[in-house]
């Protein structure tokens, strides 16, 4: 506890599908990539099938193989006579559309003393340093953990046996708010708070978090 009395607790939150709008885990909000990649010259399908369920899965995502040089293997045979570093610019773009209103809520959280704010999502390592220092998450989280640094996905109790133990000791067990039911359930599996997360609201309205948002005033510079 701090010397404040404060029972302090890690917030962690997803990436996509939660602070960045693209991928998402319900079908129905994802917005397909395969136009962006077509308009490249690449026959979208056998990306999809070959790279993304094939090399990207299996080895980028939990980082025993560069995104680049796992793209330099693949490129042509999809179609593509370009340059590699072309296709990782559209990448990195396509799916990073802030999800402002939960960015927002996060700056509240983040000026109560008893939040230690974290990240844990599947990221490859090109893409996780894009989303922390391009997209100024950095500016608002403590760590990143995310699969391409521990060797496996957040399917993986593993996942967040390692992510706690680069925590900062806390009160109370992590708070988790991420899209896919499945991490939900490993998240669980391992003793933490985990929450299914669809909307702003889900988040906002969790007892926990409701208590404390009621006590922070952001200064006029950050509303």
């Amino acid at each position: 506890m701090t010397e404040s009395g404060c029972r302090t607790r890690a917030v962690v939150f997803d990436v996509d599908g939660v602070l960045v709008h693209g991928y998402h885990a319900r079908p129905d909000l994802h917005e397909s990539f395969d136009d962006s990649l077509r308009g490249l010259g690449i026959n979208a399908d056998r990306f999809q099938r070959e790279f993304i369920h094939d090399i990207f899965m299996k080895r980028v995502l939990i980082g025993e193989v560069p995104m680049v040089e796992a793209l330099d293997r693949r490129l042509k045979a999809f179609g593509y006579r370009g340059p590699t570093m072309k296709v990782l610019d559209l990448w990195m773009s396509h799916d990073c559309f802030p999800n402002m209103p939960m960015l927002d809520l996060v700056r509240r959280l983040k000026a109560n003393p008893e939040i230690r704010l974290y990240l844990a999502t599947n990221q490859d390592h090109s893409r996780a340093q894009f989303l922390w220092q391009g997209l100024g998450l950095s500016d608002l989280f403590e760590d990143m953990f995310y699969s391409a640094r521990f060797g496996r996905t957040k399917a993986h109790k593993k996942f967040y046996e390692m992510a706690e133990e680069r925590m900062q000791p806390s009160d109370l067990p992590p708070l988790f708010f991420d899209d896919t039911a499945k991490v939900i359930d490993a998240a669980r599996s391992y003793g933490w708070e985990a929450v299914l997360f669809k909307t702003v609201e889900d988040c906002a309205e969790h007892p926990w978090i409701a208590t404390r948002l009621e006590a922070v005033i952001l200064p006029e510079s950050h509303k």
